[in-house]
């Protein structure tokens, strides 16, 4: 494709600007990947776990609902088109953002204070064969937490305000102070000799601690940047009509993939202990590259491509550009987690009570969402691509045909591998075949026999789902663009490098399966990551290009 240099300006612009939300992003998942590190060491996979990350998923349910995803896609294209206004701009943005808080605000209030009254009814009908001893300790948990995320919710509106202002370092690094608050007061509990349940119930304090402060210090930049914003409830203007009309399509569209990860954790209340506990350390390593590469390249651009509607030629490029980085990153991850992925979890998670079985049992349910990570990550531009063309009800209807794709295959597998577990090292059959029903109570709540696989089932259904959205969403993408667009898939050019990497690392990971996870595990994402990246530059990749002006010059300084 041939790009202009208005084009190629633009480029460089929105690489500026993912760079930014790529650095916050990383240091906020680099955290939380601290805070897992840390609640499994103290945790393992099994019933304080189990609760800990079902409770956790309950309440973020009105994340979901009320949340980034769905602000983002409502709230940022026409805030920032209102912001690039000449005429009163300013002055229109601010009142329009002061309405969305007020009635954000106002809604969040009302399910935080439902949620924490109801909260043994509502985690029964989410979760409606819990095992007793951990329902009732989630039940606890969910009651401290609801009022966190009720915060995190109305952090997400500070980020559509700075990232609509172009302000995006901030936005994205403050769940940093989330993530500090879980793990400062976990081991506080674990310091005091406090028991499993007592430091699950510390850290849920810390959900309720670290919400605030995301966002609280979000708040002064936010008036920075948008003094005029004051709260109201002037619902009836026009462009906050056009965000609610907007909204309720995005729900599905834009949450997606954390609806689909909580309809995981509800069939996942089939299965037998440590399902929950599993399922969610997979989510959070199968989501860093999608938070850290995809999510940054898709946060600086939808801004971008709201204010480029007008210029077709802009919109196409930043779409191949944004699609190429990050197909460029995105697939070497997947690759990765298949090849190499036991070693680097283990160097992650094997300690305390995260044992060796664990970690054998989390790498296949990473193994099994792999296989979705490229897909999900793709998806989530080409949603930006409708949402900023004013389309949020095409993503909505192609999430909800993911979802159902995705339980229906789920269901279909997970009591099958349910009849499967690992024992230390090896799978044993512990089940006939083929199965439609949970295990007995007894098996399902033992918390020391054999790790049952449920779960990969579930990862993989998760998987089969989000091909179906993605090839939906190209097609709904490509018709709201010109007929001459043809979009190339990178995977072409990184084909052979993939092949060559992934190869190369499950050989030497199972060559060296004895030398310690510590030193294996980053020692092989390493020499992956350097020869993945010279056979793409080899191949043409102009990814593979920026990354290795960017180490040339920091050799030089």
């Amino acid at each position: 494709m041939n790009v202009n240099k208005s084009d190629a300006g633009d480029a460089q612009v929105s690489g500026r600007a993912a760079l930014l939300v790529g650095a916050g992003v990383t240091l906020s998942r680099l955290s939380g990947l601290i805070r897992e590190l840390v609640l499994a060491g103290l945790l393992g996979t099994r019933i304080a776990a189990d609760a800990f990350k079902a409770a956790l998923q309950i309440p973020g349910l009105l994340q979901n609902i009320l949340g980034e995803g769905t602000l983002s896609a409502s709230f940022v294209p026409v805030y920032s088109q209102l912001v690039d206004e000449d005429s009163q701009g300013e002055h229109d943005a601010g009142v329009v953002a002061g309405v969305v808080l007020s009635v954000l605000a106002l809604l969040t209030g009302v399910v935080v204070f439902i949620g924490i009254i109801a909260a043994r009814p509502i985690t029964k009908l989410l979760l409606p064969v819990l095992p007793d001893a951990t329902f009732e300790l989630t039940v606890d948990l969910v009651r401290v937490m609801w009022a966190g995320l009720g915060f995190i919710v109305l952090s997400a509106w500070c980020l559509g305000v700075l990232n609509s202002h172009r302000k995006f370092f901030l936005s994205f690094a403050a769940p940093i102070a989330w993530n500090a608050a879980q793990i400062f007061l976990a081991v506080f509990a674990w310091v005091n000799n406090w028991d499993d349940t007592e430091i699950a119930k510390a850290a849920a304090w810390g959900v309720l601690l670290g919400g605030f402060l995301q966002f609280a210090i979000q708040l002064p930049a936010v008036f920075k940047v948008a003094p005029s914003i004051r709260a109201s409830f002037r619902i009836r203007l026009k462009p906050v009509q056009d965000i609610f009309g907007r909204f309720t399509p995005a729900l599905l569209g834009r949450g997606v993939i954390q609806l689909s990860a909580f309809f995981d954790l509800f069939l996942a209340g089939f299965l037998a202990a440590g399902a929950f506990a599993g399922l969610s350390i997979a989510q959070i390593i199968y989501l860093l590259p999608i938070g850290i590469f995809a999510m940054s390249i898709v946060s600086a651009d939808l801004p971008e491509l709201s204010r480029d509607q007008e210029n077709t030629s802009k919109v196409i490029n930043r779409i191949a550009v944004s699609q190429e980085r990050i197909t460029f990153y995105v697939a070497f991850s997947a690759v990765a987690f298949f090849s190499i992925g036991k070693p680097l979890i283990g160097a992650l998670f094997e300690r305390g009570n995260f044992t060796e079985e664990d970690t054998l049992f989390v790498w296949l349910i990473l193994c099994a969402y792999s296989f979705g990570l490229f897909t999900s990550s793709i998806s989530r531009l080409y949603q930006n691509a409708c949402y900023a063309a004013g389309d949020t009800k095409g993503p909505a209807k192609f999430a909800a045909v993911r979802v159902l794709v995705s339980g229906a295959i789920g269901v279909i597998l997970m009591f099958q591998f349910d009849r499967f577990a690992i024992d230390v090292n090896e799978v044993i059959k512990i089940g006939n075949l083929p199965a439609f029903s949970p295990l007995p109570e007894s098996i399902r709540s033992d918390d020391l026999g054999p790790q049952a696989l449920g779960a990969v089932g579930l990862a993989l259904g998760s998987a089969c789902g989000s091909w179906v959205e993605y090839s939906r969403l190209k097609k709904r993408m490509a018709s709201l663009l010109p007929s001459s667009f043809k979009l190339q898939s990178p995977l072409v050019k990184l084909f052979i490098p993939l092949l060559v990497a992934g190869s190369v690392g499950a050989v030497l990971a199972w060559t060296l399966n004895d030398i310690h996870n510590l030193i294996l595990g980053p020692s092989l994402l390493a020499i992956t990551g350097i020869l993945y990246v010279y056979l793409s530059y080899l191949s043409g990749s102009e990814t593979a290009r920026e990354v290795l002006r960017v180490t040339k010059f920091r050799r030089k300084l």
